[in-house]
C-alpha cells in the first residue's frame, strides 16, 4: 500500500516600487510560462531557507522574509497536489551569478502586465495573483507562526 503524500513548495511575493518580481520559464508550451521565485522543499530544509534559497537560485536576489503569506492547497488537472507556503520577501542584493537552468530571465512587473499574462494563460497556476493579491491586501501573518524545529 501506497501513501499519498502532497509535493511541499515555498514562493515569495517580492515587491518593489509597484513591481513584483517574477521568472519567466520555459514549461514546454507554445509560450513561456511566469511565476514568483518559487520551488520544492528539500529533505532536512526548512521554510524559511527554501524560499530564500530558491530566490537566489532563480532570480539572483538575496531576499529577507518578512511576512508568511499562508498555505496555499492546489490540485492540479493531472491530479497532483501541491501545497505551498507563501511569504512576503523584500529584496536585498543581487548577485552575479546563473539563473536555474530552466529559467529563461527573471522581470519586475506590475500588476496590470501581470493580470495581462493572466489572461493570456501565461501564469504558473492560479496561485500566483492570489499569493499577490492577498500580500496587497496585508493578509499576512508574522515569521513567528511557524514552528519549524
Amino acid at each position: 500500500m501506497s501513501r499519498w503524500s502532497p509535493r511541499v513548495t515555498v514562493a515569495c511575493v517580492v515587491e518593489r516600487d509597484g513591481r513584483y518580481l517574477m521568472v519567466e520559464e520555459e514549461r514546454g508550451g507554445p509560450a513561456t510560462l511566469f511565476n514568483q521565485p518559487a520551488g520544492h522543499l528539500e529533505p532536512d530544509e526548512r521554510l524559511v531557507e527554501a524560499v530564500c534559497r530558491e530566490a537566489l537560485e532563480e532570480t539572483a536576489w538575496r531576499v529577507t522574509p518578512r511576512a508568511y503569506l499562508g498555505l496555499y492547497c492546489f490540485r492540479t488537472d493531472s491530479g497532483l497536489t501541491f501545497h505551498s507556503h507563501g511569504f512576503v520577501a523584500r529584496a536585498e542584493t543581487r548577485l552575479e551569478r546563473a539563473l536555474d537552468s530552466d529559467i529563461l530571465a527573471c522581470h519586475w512587473l506590475t500588476l496590470d502586465e501581470l493580470e495581462a499574462l493572466d489572461r493570456d494563460g501565461r501564469l504558473r497556476s492560479p496561485l500566483v495573483l492570489r499569493r499577490i493579491h492577498d500580500a496587497a491586501a496585508g493578509r499576512h501573518y508574522p515569521l513567528g507562526m511557524i514552528h519549524d524545529l
